[in-house]
């Protein structure tokens, strides 16, 4: 049954007409046509007892055949009302337009106040949660091509310790990675490469920039790369040359948290527990206060996709899900110590994706 299929029974199931589905990642997800249509209307109407359509830019129709879409396309220019081509394909299919389900999470209100306008409002219902439900399990088709992203990844931070040298910018750093990768046919990164050095990585979102790396700074690198439509994100934190016993000490801490969380994933533990027993390491050394986030995050066709694994979330963990495990310690103008892994949930276990060692490596200047 494919995808597109499921969507058919879950819209019978919820006894809705159809679903308008615009976020691009869920249309590659259920088409296999990856677009950024960036203010366009892209999008995969499905509806419960008639064949679907793709609606896109008439410029990238030729692009969603060749990646393999046989259906009917809507095709529209810029100067055309996307949203009421929308409406006369739909009405070529005679379907009850009584109810459509869409993503209330990437729906705009303009688009919102246009199905309204032009479908004499409907019933609006949300499908987010069925789509999430469908994309958090990936089958092994989608998990080799995880696996081929993570060895991009960790490509990428060996390529930062044999490049890295004393007065070298982060910026400096981040341009050797990323032309790195794409010498391997990378095109486009999961999110801006971060590379912080020294006391600037004590700020989890910190930027990029022209810092110099020196003697005894912790280099801080979170980057991950996009492979046939699909993400990878590592974090590893590098010594270059010796660092000080307060670096060593949160980094060990550090990693003995990531361990624990790793060794504790299976079927049938919540991400609350899994959460819960990485912060514990670190709150009992006395750094809770340090680690300031979630412990990770799902990823797949999005770099942060559901689930969210953190303290609130009692949801269990099944096989074939993948998300983050990245804990760290921040401590403000001192030191920052990140270590982030890929993980796939096996059915007795866990997969790590990301094989980059975690043991502190240093490099000698």
């Amino acid at each position: 049954m494919n995808k597109l299929t499921n969507i058919q029974q879950i819209l019978k199931q919820m006894q809705i007409d159809a679903a308008l589905i615009t976020d691009p990642h869920n249309v590659f997800y259920l088409t296999g046509f990856n677009s950024d249509p960036k203010e366009r209307l892209l999008g995969v109407m499905v509806f419960a007892q008639a064949e679907p359509f793709l609606i896109c830019p008439a410029m990238e129709a030729p692009d969603a055949k060749a990646a393999g879409w046989m259906g009917e396309i809507a095709r529209h220019t810029d100067t055309q009302d996307a949203m009421h081509i929308l409406y006369e394909t739909s009405n070529k299919r005679k379907q009850p337009m009584n109810s459509i389900a869409i993503e209330k999470a990437h729906m705009t209100v303009d688009r919102y106040d246009a199905i309204n306008r032009y479908f004499q409002s409907p019933e609006i219902h949300a499908i987010d949660d069925q789509l999430n439900a469908m994309r958090v399990v990936k089958d092994e088709g989608e998990l080799d091509i995880l696996r081929h992203a993570a060895g991009l990844a960790d490509y990428a931070i060996e390529v930062a310790a044999q490049t890295m040298r004393e007065g070298m910018t982060e910026i400096e750093l981040m341009t050797e990675i990323e032309t790195a990768l794409k010498k391997r046919g990378i095109t486009h990164m999961s999110f801006d490469t971060t590379v912080l050095t020294g006391p600037k990585a004590a700020s989890p979102h910190g930027k990029t920039g022209d810092r110099k790396i020196t003697k005894g700074d912790l280099v801080l690198m979170d980057l991950g790369v996009i492979y046939e439509g699909y993400c990878s994100d590592i974090t590893r934190t590098l010594a270059f040359g010796e660092p000080g016993e307060q670096a060593k000490e949160i980094y060990e801490i550090v990693r003995r948290s990531e361990q624990a969380a790793l060794e504790a994933v299976r079927p049938g533990i919540t991400a609350a527990e899994l959460d819960g027993i990485s912060r514990s390491v670190i709150e009992q050394a006395g750094y809770g206060e340090y680690f300031t986030h979630r412990l990770g995050h799902g990823l797949g066709i999005s770099v942060h996709e559901f689930p969210s694994i953190h303290g609130g979330n009692t949801m269990l963990l099944q096989e074939g899900m993948v998300f983050t495990i990245e804990p760290g310690i921040y401590i403000p103008g001192q030191v920052g110590v990140r270590i982030e892994d890929d993980v796939a949930v096996t059915n007795d276990g866990y997969e790590v994706l990301t094989k980059y060692p975690k043991q502190l490596t240093i490099i000698n200047p």
